[in-house]
């Protein structure tokens, strides 16, 4: 990847010691500029519609919100194998869908896996079926698309040499489908290495945050998404914009003309040299949480500024959800000297205060909205959880006094 941008050099690959490959700024960037918008290589659905005929809450190929009566689709566009398990929101999703990632094979692959579940043991667990799923829509990418397959392979992720047993049986399953013939063979070590390129690089796109749990309608691929490291205590945020608006209103950009685009903010202003990062999960998690994750899905132990610090609390202390020692937010209302002592308790609690979305059920990421063609930063926050908007005082960090703002109607 020689440009990770697609609008200009912002970013560049460099190799930190201890961090691999990861993505440096080239300029001092301005809070909520935009350093990557990312198209995806590979979209697979995160669930299947019920056995009990009831339709598709999302578009097969784009995965928008279908809005309609689920006792009447006739004014969606199905697959005309698989009637209503595949819906689609026009006729242009439906032709792109049925000449590439709803292929003939795919159809027959995936309604397989969703009536033969109940009779196959490894595959009732709901983590094995979208593995599948995966290895699905994979190995119709080679098919599709032998550059983007080859693209995929190239991402980090290392498979273990000789496959385990789980996978050993989802390759065995996947054979059974009798999968495309494409030029890059199908083996057993093959598909224990898409496995482990999707375990390490699928983004979820998520659904709306109207309920108390999000959910995730689909996982994708980006490949120059994939190059940024983790942090606890980012200094950039992922937003997507799959509907036309999200809960809170918010419009999608004018320059995103492919729904399921990512796109990458700064949430601060961030010097020439800095590595960008985002969170692999939400800020809010605790110590433990993050760790745990961070060994168990990607292979290594988080020494962050944050987790250096967190890393010597209680457990008790480390329980609220939000990282935050349960006395902070009253530290900080207090005296300089009892606010001077809460910053050597918890020097980052000033990020959860301005950064973190106080909305019900949230806790996503604040960014400012990307400054104007002149330059001037917005004074703005977008949550990139559930899109609401929120007046911000100063966007550059450094006044540690101000107090939240009000939030915006979209």
């Amino acid at each position: 990847m020689s440009n990770p941008t697609n609008n200009s050099m912002l970013l560049k690959i460099t190799e930190i010691h201890g961090r691999g490959r990861s993505l440096v700024s080239t300029q001092p960037l301005k809070a909520g500029q935009v350093v990557l918008q990312d198209s995806p290589i590979l979209l697979y659905p995160a669930t299947t519609p019920s056995k009990n005929g009831e339709f598709s809450n999302f578009c097969s190929n784009c995965f928008k919100i279908l809005r309609v009566n689920t006792t009447n689709s006739n004014n969606l566009n199905s697959c005309p194998s698989c009637s209503h398990h595949a819906l689609f929101c026009n006729p242009n999703c439906q032709n792109s869908a049925l000449s590439g990632s709803h292929s003939t094979w795919v159809c027959q692959a995936l309604n397989y896996i969703r009536y033969s579940s109940p009779n196959l043991p490894f595959l009732q667990d709901p983590d094995t079926q979208i593995q599948a799923r995966f290895l699905v829509s994979a190995y119709n990418l080679a098919v599709t698309s032998p550059s983007n397959f080859q693209l995929l392979l190239s991402l980090q992720g290392e498979a273990p040499s000789i496959p385990n047993l789980q996978t050993q049986a989802l390759h065995s399953f996947i054979a059974s489908l009798s999968p495309p013939q494409s030029g890059f063979g199908f083996s057993p070590e093959l598909t224990a290495a898409l496995l482990a390129k999707d375990k390490q690089n699928a983004f979820g796109l998520m659904d709306d945050n109207s309920n108390s749990e999000r959910t995730v309608r689909a996982y994708g691929i980006y490949p120059k998404a994939s190059f940024f490291n983790h942090d606890c205590l980012p200094n950039a945020c992922r937003f997507d914009y799959v509907d036309s608006r999200n809960s809170g209103g918010s419009a999608v950009p004018d320059n995103i003309t492919n729904n399921t685009d990512i796109i990458i903010r700064v949430i601060h202003d961030v010097p020439e040299g800095r590595e960008i990062c985002l969170s692999y999960f939400p800020v809010t998690w605790n110590y433990l949480e993050r760790q745990t994750r961070l060994k168990d899905d990607y292979g290594f132990e988080c020494d962050c500024d944050r987790c250096k610090v967190e890393v010597n609390w209680k457990e008790e202390d480390d329980n609220s959800g939000t990282g935050m020692e349960p006395d902070n937010d009253e530290a900080m209302e207090g005296s300089d000297e009892d606010a001077n002592e809460a910053d050597n308790d918890f020097p980052h609690a000033y990020f959860f205060v301005k950064y973190v979305c106080d909305g019900d059920n949230c806790g996503g990421t604040l960014a400012p909205l990307p400054p104007s063609q002149d330059g001037s930063p917005s004074d703005v926050l977008e949550c990139n959880v559930c899109g609401r908007l929120r007046k911000g005082d100063d966007m550059d960090g450094d006044n540690e006094n101000d107090e939240d703002g009000d939030m915006l109607e979209g």
